[in-house]
């Protein structure tokens, strides 16, 4: 397989900056003394390069000279020529999510490469400053909430044997891209299912009860201990419940 000129997962965040707060300061430091701070931190995130390059290789990964750490939280994994970036949050990530990453990069089969990339970001990254408000049901779209939680309840009892928790359901007016997206617990939030309004104007009641059920194979790998991905084990349960494995329409 050639190495790709440049892929990239996207993922963005919104961030503020975090309330002041007391604290005790040192002195400002010397400029020998600022040199020697910043060798030392160029000297460790070279090492930890490295030493995530040599696991990723152990894993297959080939082509790739160079592995550099970056911070940007809107490109997790990027390939750009000989070289492949990773957020320095995927470091001490489980070896299963290394593998998740040398999949996306040597992956052949579109739909491989798409498993490995819902895997990635999934992957929770440590956050900076507050967490953005949660979004709410406009109380306009809350009959469609209500008749979305009548059908999860009917699906999970006819399609997944009354094994999934009840989960709140939400409609998205923020969501431009996605038909829906299953949330698992993070931050002190709960589970929820969110399904998006344009998808609902757009495409119907009945095309967005296809997505619920979608999302609700997703919530099943959740409370099931198995990755949030599109994988085979994903697909084979889709198939199982009659579920679409992919959705058929863009939202956006």
């Amino acid at each position: 397989m050639s190495p790709r000129a440049a892929d990239a997962l996207q993922l963005g965040f919104g961030f503020a900056h975090a309330p002041d707060a007391y604290a005790l300061l040192d002195p400002d430091p010397t400029p020998a003394e600022q040199a020697a701070g910043q060798a030392a931190a160029a000297e460790d995130a070279a090492s930890r390069a490295g030493r995530l390059a040599d696991r990723l290789r152990a894993l297959g990964l080939a082509h790739i000279r160079t592995v550099r750490l970056t911070r940007n939280r809107s490109v997790l994994v990027s390939v750009k020529g000989f070289e492949l970036r990773v957020h320095e949050a995927f470091v001490d990530a489980p070896a299963a999510m290394h593998e998740q990453i040398v999949r996306f990069v040597m992956a052949r089969r579109k739909w491989e490469r798409q498993a490995a990339r819902d895997a990635i970001v999934g992957y929770p990254l440590p956050r900076v400053g507050p967490v953005r408000a949660a979004e709410r049901t406009h109380p306009d779209d809350e009959p469609l909430v209500e008749r979305l939680a009548e059908w999860h309840v009917r699906f999970n009892g006819e399609r997944f044997g009354a094994t999934l928790s009840t989960v709140p359901i939400r409609v998205s007016r923020r969501m431009k891209r996605r038909l829906g997206h299953f949330a698992p617990v993070e931050d002190g939030r709960p589970a929820e299912i969110a399904i998006s309004a344009r998808h609902l104007r757009r495409d119907g009641f009945a095309a967005a009860v296809e997505t619920l059920l979608h999302e609700m194979v997703h919530q099943w790998q959740h409370e099931s201990g198995r990755p949030l991905d599109h994988g085979p084990g994903f697909r084979r349960k889709c198939r199982e419940v009659g579920a679409l494995p992919r959705a058929k329409r863009a939202a956006g």
